[in-house]
């Protein structure tokens, strides 16, 4: 939805699936960049603030992105001859929660929506935001459209929800890191959410949770394909998140390899090793608003042990300051370190859950490399490893190579 070209040229695609006999309902995310001009703008006249007044306003503003990008896809289509109709997520409505800027989807009224389909329109609602009970409009927050696009797919008991975006599917791993890296026909439901969480930036944990929540097949595709490629093609392309395990899913003991440069290391050190401790460390933290990723905690030695955990790399010195200001006077520790330039390396695969030796295959391959492992976090289909942010790209570069990852599943 960059310029009125591209615009065109989603309209010329929506119109070609809509003439094959397709009822299509469209929920298109702002224009590049217009998002952060309408904020920019907002800072300008007055500096950032965390209460609610602000954020609604906040929301007022963002939300007229979307609003543009609808109505012209709209004329769009109706230049293309094809009916068509845009609404703002209070006129269908969305029902959100009031968390300005944050807000969840509770509810979609899908009344109007079905009406319109059923008189042979195209209806375009926008992404990104909703309303509350009170009638003021709410935003997602980021990944915003994509969650709209699927809310709506599951308030319509849709067949499939196609996500264009930059990328033409999900990768067993980035190719500007890889460029052997496949693309996957189909990935699981559960694959796709760890990697998402993990640092994959193909689809955003929130649409993938919807997706979940609500069996929603999801299929990502390109858009930067040409509009007019053979439908039954494009139906083909891209990569399906299906629900479904088969047998050929589960030969792929690892499906892809995902990892993230933001986050930072945290490390209380000489903590008295008693009850209640990693409450009072993580409880400060969170009561901040700071998410935490890897946790441990160390044997423990003469009554003391060190607690050791990631957060993101933006919320690193807020961390530091809080536990040196607030919590380590509290528990008597020794003292808080910390390391901002470590990344998080993940190999993912539901085939896992029947394979032995996965996370000591991937060790061995580290080590081989000569990187060392400083965290390590596992569930039934990830292993996750903290290293040095120097070694990321050579330990994803040599897992994707001893995983075999280059080469399609048996």
């Amino acid at each position: 939805m960059g310029s009125t070209e591209r615009i065109r040229n989603v309209a010329k695609r929506v119109a070609k699936w809509a003439r094959a006999g397709h009822q299509m309902v469209v929920v298109p995310s702002a224009m590049s960049g217009e998002t952060n001009r309408l904020l920019g703008l907002a800072k300008e006249l007055a500096p950032a603030r965390a209460d609610s007044a602000y954020n609604r306003e906040l929301d007022m503003l963002a939300a007229t992105g979307e609003q543009a990008s609808s109505a012209l896809l709209a004329i769009a289509l109706q230049a293309e001859g094809m009916e068509s109709v845009s609404y703002a997520g209070w006129q269908v409505p969305i029902r959100t929660n009031s968390a300005y800027t944050k807000a969840r989807i509770e509810s979609i009224d899908d009344q109007k929506v079905r009406g319109d389909l059923a008189a042979g329109r195209v209806v375009i609602v926008t992404g990104f935001q909703g309303v509350d009970d009170a009638g003021h409009i709410t935003t997602l927050g980021r990944g915003g459209s994509d969650t709209s696009a699927v809310a709506v797919a599951a308030a319509m008991k849709a067949d499939e929800c196609l996500i264009y975006t930059d990328v033409d599917g999900v990768y067993t791993t980035d190719p500007r890191v890889v460029p052997e890296a496949r693309r996957l026909q189909t990935v699981s439901f559960e694959e796709m959410l760890e990697m998402a969480s993990l640092g994959s930036k193909v689809l955003q944990i929130r649409s993938v949770e919807f997706a979940g929540k609500y069996k929603v097949p999801m299929r990502v595709l390109s858009s930067f394909t040409p509009w007019d490629i053979d439908i039954n093609v494009e139906a083909k392309s891209g990569t399906l998140i299906t629900f479904e395990e088969d047998e050929k899913m589960e030969q792929a003991v690892v499906s892809g390899i995902a990892f993230n440069r933001d986050e930072a290391k945290i490390s209380v050190l000489g903590v008295p090793d008693k009850p209640g401790i990693a409450y009072q460390i993580l409880g400060a933290v969170a009561d901040a608003n700071i998410e935490v990723d890897v946790i441990i905690q160390n044997v423990s030695k003469d009554g003391k042990t060190d607690f050791s955990f990631t957060v993101h790399r933006n919320d690193y010195a807020r961390t530091i300051d809080l536990l040196k200001d607030k919590v380590l006077p509290a528990l008597g520790a020794q003292e808080v370190t910390g390391d901002a330039r470590i990344c998080k390396v993940s190999i993912v695969g539901i085939g896992m859950r029947s394979h032995v030796g996965i996370a000591s295959k991937m060790f061995r391959c580290l080590s081989e490399e000569g990187i060392n492992i400083q965290m390590i976090s596992t569930s039934e289909i990830k292993t996750s490893v903290v290293i040095d942010e120097k070694y990321m790209e050579l330990a994803v570069r040599a897992l994707h190579r001893v995983f075999e990852l280059d080469q399609p599943a048996a």
